[in-house]
């Protein structure tokens, strides 16, 4: 565990050096570069991924609306969240969202479903954005225990969570995104009420293909691994690894709104290896006051 968090300290710091050394600015003498990303920002896809965040903020004025919904076959557990993403300010530097979830565990199958954890987020653009060769952003989340832990549907305590976004566009077609990141949960609880502290980690990687700005092709891949209570100050460690391949379009509308809907077949690998699922995705994007013209 201790060598699990130096690695994702290390990749933390070594991130946010990149970022600060490197010009993330869109290339003055690069006029090629400049038509293509002003096309994807004005029409195309870019904040939509699925299990993988992108270092993009919301736009001054423009609100999110993401759903996902996610049904394993073997283990028999679906999940469903909506998160509500805002712009803070005009730069926008800072970005506060929120997500509801409702669940149902299929290891207590006569449970049914109910509300599960909430998560308050706060992110911060440490660098770039959406118009620029490379982005980076961290994030700060405060998990609020609404889900029963009873019927494997919370934590059943709060905790906090860390997840720190990369994003880096390769060429016309091809961007990439990695994610690092960490949770504690001071006072987790199983289903028998029995507490203990849990630590958790994950990784991520996707590859998305720009096949037109309003149909993209990708693969994404996640690595967690956490502790859960087994007993009094008892855990035992698990992990999933999934391999995500899906596509997402988009339609957009002259009033402003862009909904994207998007599928994909979560496979899992090694630790999760026979694990198959499905994963549907439906965001709307639209502005909520008058938004300043960009300078072309």
């Amino acid at each position: 565990m201790r060598k699990t968090v130096a690695v994702i300290l290390l990749f933390h710091v070594a991130t946010a050096a990149w970022a600060q050394q490197t010009n993330p600015g869109r290339p003055s003498d690069d006029p090629y570069y400049h038509d293509w990303k002003t096309e994807l920002y004005e029409s195309g896809i870019q904040d939509n991924s699925f299990l993988i965040e992108e270092s993009y903020n919301q736009d001054y004025g423009v609100v999110q609306h993401i759903n996902n919904f996610q049904r394993l076959w073997q283990s028999k557990t679906w999940v469903y969240s909506f998160t509500q993403e805002w712009p803070v300010d005009p730069a926008p530097k800072n970005q506060l969202s929120y997500t509801l979830v409702a669940a149902h565990s299929g290891d207590f199958p006569a449970s049914g479903a109910g509300a599960g954890d909430i998560a308050l987020n706060y992110r911060y653009q440490l660098a770039g954005n959406g118009d620029t060769r490379i982005a980076v952003a961290p994030r700060v989340s405060v998990l609020l225990p609404s889900g029963d832990s009873k019927f494997g549907r919370g934590a059943g305590g709060a905790g906090i969570q860390t997840n720190w976004a990369m994003s880096v566009v390769l060429n016309k077609q091809f961007t990439t995104h990695f994610n690092a990141g960490a949770t504690v949960t001071p006072h987790a609880k199983d289903e028998l009420g029995n507490s203990a502290a849990t630590y958790a980690y994950n990784l991520g990687h996707s590859l998305v293909w720009t096949m037109h700005p309003r149909f993209n092709a990708f693969v994404e891949t996640v690595f967690n691994r956490g502790e859960s209570v087994i007993g009094p100050r008892q855990t035992q460690w698990d992990s999933q690894v999934f391999v995500n391949p899906g596509i997402r379009w988009a339609y957009n509308f002259s009033c402003g709104l862009q909904i994207v809907p998007g599928i994909s077949a979560p496979l899992g690998v090694g630790p999760s290896s026979g694990e198959k699922g499905i994963f549907f995705y439906l965001s709307f994007e639209h502005p909520y006051r008058k938004i300043p013209r960009k300078n072309k």
